[in-house]
């Protein structure tokens, strides 16, 4: 098995919560919206990361990171983007597992058409009345994804 931590919209602000809840993890993913080289060089300390940039991420540090990636894990590919409305691919054609996205600081999992869509939702600073989250995933041996929401008590 393979644990997969994702987190997104931290916007600059990385919770003991989200530290705590990322502990053990094999690797992480940061589906954008960084906010701060800091966060990055946090999560290093964590697990391996693949992480993206984020519609606030124009500062020259961001440019380091891809507007999308895939990451595979075995024979299970994932497929990494900020917004989900700037997909232009089918995922499901492509061989994808899942669509990680974030964005709408709504956390979120769908399935469609045999492919997860995973928004862990906002790890960041609160926005409106939404809640503060991240997720993990995990892989299982036979291929299979497992994912979770996890609120962060603040």
């Amino acid at each position: 098995m393979i644990n997969v931590g994702v987190i997104s919209d931290t916007h600059g602000l990385l919770r003991p919560e989200a530290v705590t809840a990322l502990q053990g993890v094999d690797s992480i993913i940061h589906a954008g919206d960084i906010g701060s080289p800091d966060i990055v060089r946090e999560l290093l300390r964590i697990a391996p990361l693949h992480a993206i940039r984020g519609n606030v991420d124009t500062e020259p540090w961001a440019n380091a990171f891809p507007v999308t990636d895939v990451v595979q894990f075995g024979s299970v590919l994932l497929y990494v983007l900020h917004d989900l409305k700037t997909l232009d691919l089918n995922p499901h054609a492509a061989g994808f597992a899942a669509v990680i996205s974030g964005h709408s600081h709504q956390p979120g999992i769908e399935n469609r058409e045999g492919v997860l869509y995973f928004n862990p939702g906002s790890a960041g600073p609160r926005r409106f009345n939404l809640p503060i989250s991240l997720g993990k995933i995990c892989i299982g041996n036979d291929g299979l994804l497992h994912p979770e929401l996890i609120p962060l008590a603040i």
